[in-house]
């Protein structure tokens, strides 16, 4: 397990259910991402966006930054408008443009049995 500049190790937990590794990567989106490592821990209530997006609501606040539509299964992005962060369950394009931010790496599938009203709890890995 390894930290560095350009990379930071987190864990996404479904409060009471599951814990799902994730990295935050800087070169996607340098602003966003450090502005979301000084904001942390960050904690919300469980969304579904369809079948392929879980989000959950911050008080962060960033632009959209290198912002684009497609995501693959697996990637965590910034949703500006609304300060989210979002999780694919699946590959998905999106009608607005997000900021990539991240990937989950493993136990994405967890993220299927998400009930709307859960808690999602983003924080740093300190194993």
């Amino acid at each position: 397990m390894s930290n560095s500049v350009s990379k930071k190790q987190l864990i996404l937990e479904i409060r009471e259910k599951a814990k799902i590794s994730c990295d935050l990567k800087r070169h996607l989106s340098p602003r966003t991402v450090g502005t979301i490592m000084r904001s942390l821990p960050l904690e919300g209530h469980a969304h579904l966006l369809g079948k392929s997006i879980v989000y959950f609501e911050t008080s962060v606040d960033s632009g959209t930054e290198r912002a684009r539509t497609e995501f693959k299964k697996g990637d965590v992005a910034f949703l500006p408008s609304s300060g989210s962060i979002c999780f694919f369950i699946s590959d998905a394009v999106f009608g607005k443009p997000m900021t990539p931010i991240g990937k989950l790496n493993k136990n994405i599938d967890a993220l299927k049995d998400i009930k709307s009203g859960d808690v999602l709890c983003l924080y740093e890995d300190t194993d």
